[in-house]
């Protein structure tokens, strides 16, 4: 209890020498977080209300803070209010998230002589929004919000603020949770990720308000791209609840007619998302009656063959491209040439892909000053696909093997269909939102088919991709991810649904993994690696690869947080997964 006192002492302290220079800045931790070393847990406690004698701008900066508690319609914050603004205060309107850092100032220019009176401005850097369906948008920019607050019986209080909370993300991570809400694949008929954030409090209220995701529909990153097997008029009949055998209930109405597919689908939906906050087993009812013939208790191993995401073959080793050959990265033949012509030498390859199931390979192979596009069986002869370019990215697979796609001249997108003869055709892919961004000087599609990552002038940015019945593919919802923490980025590969890695020209932090929709950023050791890197490969649990100047490094987040050289001596390396 001393030490706390003696603590809480030292932060009045600082806090007073501050707001004797009119504003009260706390530099805090950055949003960039060390991978393994923090978690949730460590952001600060929230303050229980605003101190006796709190001066307005520590009134204010305490009202950030305590925004990030959601119970009781963020009670915490309206604690720091006047009786009459927790009243009016509407904090459904919006959330936004800021960066770390952040200051409460006084404006320039006091907008009232009154010394019972003062209006403080709260400045910092915005992050993005989140969704009344709990869908993180990034949006980057300047913020400056002015509240007013009033001196009442000798306490400051705000008294008017904007509708709406700001919080920190710490404070949003400490008291929120993530889980993935599935939604459906119109082409491929299967379920497909979609990261979405609970308030962490109640636990009680988890299951329902994730029902509620499910019933608001996909977000609006991939709007075009998934669809919901829940059709929209669809209501609950009763609350979301549990049985008394641990059993939770959802009873639907309203669904129509569904076929049996679409029935399948649904159920999917709602179980593979309840199981992402630890619900085991779902009763699933229509108007009473169980949704598929004869099981209305469902798990997610009955619905699991569902996830679109489509991981390699575990028996597919990695690969690296050196010296103008594809070669096994990993496993007995570490550094052997592949037996066809992919290794063989018969082509100078510059770049490669193999199918999830590691049969097909297509690889980029230097033909004069120009490049060309060849495809093949993994160990044998390669075919020439009609496509020329002065530049081409690496190849990248669709999850079922039936589609490479490559940019060329940094800006079209060629699609080559493959059918199982391994006849190949040419299609195209409407590219004019993404190409708006910039050259696109690395694209990776999801191993779920639905998003692609890529890096378009140096910038991380994802997209959708929306496939139409009749066959036209487009890129949409274009979206740049973490610019400014991110620099100059050079590779990008998924290393799951809901994650990047990403590499990146800034020799302090190469390497970071950040969430598929921007909010969260952590840098991964850089150990041992000699920067620039120039390449990057990943996949659900196997190790991370980069390519540096020496050559090909491992790295698993082992104890020792430092990366392993898997292959030395070839600068020219770029190592890849199936996919």
């Amino acid at each position: 209890m001393r030490r706390r006192s003696r603590a809480a002492a030292l932060v009045s302290m600082l806090l007073a020498v501050l707001v004797t220079a009119g504003c009260a800045t706390v530099p805090d931790s950055s949003a960039v977080q060390v991978l393994r070393k923090v978690t949730e847990g460590d952001a600060p406690e929230l303050p229980a209300g605003p101190a006796a004698g709190s001066n307005p701008l520590d009134l204010v900066r305490g009202y950030v803070y305590a925004s990030g508690s959601t119970s009781d319609r963020h009670g915490a914050a309206r604690r720091f209010l006047t009786p009459a603004a927790a009243g009016a205060w509407n904090d459904g309107v919006s959330l936004t998230i800021l960066d770390e850092q952040f200051d409460t100032v006084y404006p320039p220019v006091p907008s009232t002589k009154d010394p019972n009176v003062a209006t403080v401005r709260i400045r910092g850097s915005q992050v993005g929004t989140v969704t009344a369906a709990g869908a993180f948008e990034p949006a980057e920019s300047p913020v400056e919000t002015d509240v007013t607050v009033v001196r009442q019986d000798g306490q400051w209080r705000i008294d008017r603020l904007p509708d709406g909370v700001v919080v920190r993300l710490s404070d949003f991570r400490a008291n929120t949770r993530s889980l993935k809400a599935y939604f459906v694949d119109p082409v491929r008929r299967t379920t497909v990720a979609d990261l979405r954030y609970l308030p962490a409090v109640p636990a009680q209220a988890l299951p329902s308000r994730a029902v509620d995701m499910l019933l608001a529909g996909p977000s609006a990153g991939l709007q075009g791209a998934a669809e919901s097997a829940i059709p929209r008029r669809a209501r609950l009949r009763t609350n979301v609840g549990e049985t008394p055998d641990g059993t939770v209930l959802v009873d639907f109405t309203q669904l129509g007619d569904l076929d049996e597919q679409t029935r399948r689908l649904l159920a999917a939906q709602v179980v593979l998302t309840l199981a992402e906050i630890n619900v085991p087993r779902v009763r699933l009812l229509v108007d009473g009656t169980p949704l598929l013939d004869g099981r209305p208790d469902l798990t997610r191993e009955n619905v699991v063959a569902m996830i679109g995401e489509v991981q390699p073959n575990a028996d597919v080793a990695g690969f690296v491209v050196s010296g103008g050959r594809v070669r096994n990265l990993t496993g007995p033949q570490t550094g052997v040439p592949l037996p066809g012509q992919a290794g063989n030498g018969a082509y100078d390859v510059m770049q490669a892909a193999v199918t999830p199931d590691g049969r097909r390979i297509a690889v980029v192979a230097r033909d004069g000053a120009r490049q060309m596009l060849l495809l093949g069986p993994t160990d044998g002869d390669l075919q020439p696909v009609q496509l020329a370019a002065s530049t081409m990215t690496r190849p990248t697979w669709t999850p079922t093997g039936g589609e490479v796609w490559t940019v060329l001249e940094n800006s079209v997108i060629a699609r080559v269909i493959v059918d199982e003869n391994g006849t190949v055709r040419t299609g195209q892919v409407n590219t004019a939102d993404l190409a708006a961004a910039g050259p696109i000087q690395d694209l990776r599609l999801s191993r779920d088919g639905l998003r692609v990552a890529a890096v378009v002038g140096g910038r991380l940015v994802t997209a959708a991709v929306q496939r139409t019945p009749d066959g036209e593919v487009a890129i949409r919802n274009v979206r740049r991810l973490r610019t400014s923490d991110l620099g100059d980025v050079v590779s990008v590969d998924w290393r799951s649904a809901e994650s990047l890695i990403v590499v990146s020209s800034r020799s302090e932090r190469p390497v970071s993994l950040v969430s598929s929709d921007g909010l969260t950023l952590q840098v991964v050791s850089s150990s041992n690696l000699t920067p620039p890197l120039h390449a990057v490969a990943a996949a659900s649990s196997r190790a991370f690869l980069v390519a540096d100047q020496g050559g090909v490094w491992s790295y698993d987040g082992g104890e020792l947080d430092t990366w392993r050289q898997v292959v030395g001596g070839v600068p020219d390396a770029v190592p890849l997964y199936p996919g």
